[in-house]
């Protein structure tokens, strides 16, 4: 019994002292420019502006890959001027911004397809197969993914009414991520 533990203790000791080596042998920097990117949008991951995801997009930004810096609705035009800024590059036109908004299905149109489900890339629609859904409004991050797949039409994006529980301090400036 003895032996098999410490023959197992030592074959994890290897183990892990090998994948040490092969982390300080091949490890990669990352572009600190991407990095700054990344922190600047929202992290939803919604593939509303093409990419597949925020971090890709930060990458396609920094390498001159796109430069549009106006395709993140989640992140709005706060996010936007900043990237602007980061890049040096002129800002472009988004739709005004008016506040936060969310999602919301109207239940009394809804058939219950649950395209919207499919597509929600934070899980914040809930309801089943022809059954009414709704949103889960502290869940939607605002990406409008749901819209375009909803045959029938019904979910709009409405404003979040600023109530004490749904009020919110302003961002604080990331100066570390700007430079």
């Amino acid at each position: 019994m003895i032996e098999a533990v410490l023959s197992m203790s030592g074959l994890a000791l290897a183990a892990g002292l090998g994948l040490g080596f092969a982390a300080k042998k091949f490890h990669v920097e990352g572009d600190p420019k991407v990095d700054g990117l990344t922190a600047l949008l929202p992290a939803t991951n919604c593939g509303n502006c093409g990419f597949p995801g925020c971090r890709p997009y930060a990458e396609a930004l920094a390498s001159g890959e796109t430069v549009n810096v106006g395709l993140c609705s989640p992140g709005g035009v706060e996010a936007m001027e900043k990237i602007a800024a980061m890049l040096g590059v002129a800002t472009v036109e988004m739709e005004v911004d008016t506040g936060p908004k969310v999602a919301f299905v109207r239940e009394e149109e809804c058939i219950g397809c649950t395209a919207c489900i499919k597509v929600c890339p934070v899980d914040a629609i809930i309801g089943a197969n022809k059954q009414s859904h709704t949103v889960v409004a502290d869940m939607c991050t605002a990406c409008k993914a749901c819209i375009e797949p909803c045959p029938v039409d019904c979910i709009d994006m409405v404003p979040v009414p600023v109530t004490p529980y749904s009020w919110v301090w302003n961002k604080p400036e990331n100066s570390a991520a700007l430079h």
